[in-house]
């Protein structure tokens, strides 16, 4: 049963990696006012082994499962998945954030002679703040999904509700 769990863990990651990944680079660019599809893409590969890593090396589930317990909020409750979203979210944006916008600003610099229009700080913050407000959402609503999704198609009953 532990090692069916750290599947289900994997296949966790995956999904919600490149579904966070697509997301936040897709808003991350528009938000920039910069929109071009190979940006979107280099974006969205870079994005994505990020948050695989994140998602791969941090046991999410281990680790907003223990908190809740601790907190003794009941699994499947508004409660606990909001919490267990915005953990989630606190985890995977703000290192999928500075890597991006840092990537972003350097290629800006580049094509600007070494000088950014912009400094580091405020626009890592506007994207920051953007991207946590879109993940905690994204995670609110897939998570829930693809997990139902994954219980299925190992032959698991729904999850606790």
């Amino acid at each position: 049963m532990e090692e069916q769990m750290r599947i289900i863990g994997r296949q966790m990651a995956i999904r919600m990696g490149i579904m966070m990944s697509f997301c936040l680079s897709l808003v991350g660019i528009l938000s920039s006012g910069h929109f071009t599809i190979p940006g979107f893409i280099i974006s969205f590969a870079i994005s994505t082994i990020i948050s695989l890593i994140i998602g791969l090396v941090i046991p999410i589930g281990k680790v907003t499962g223990g908190l809740c317990a601790r907190l003794r909020l009941r699994q499947g409750t508004i409660g606990a998945r909001t919490f267990e979203s915005f953990l989630s979210d606190l985890i995977y944006t703000p290192i999928m954030t500075l890597v991006m916008v840092g990537l972003a600003y350097r290629m800006v610099t580049i094509q600007n002679g070494g000088v950014a229009p912009i400094p580091f700080l405020p626009m890592f913050l506007k994207s920051l703040i953007i991207c946590f407000v879109v993940g905690f959402f994204l995670i609110f609503i897939f998570q829930p999904l693809f997990l139902r999704q994954i219980m299925k198609k190992h032959g698991i009953g729904r999850p606790e509700e």
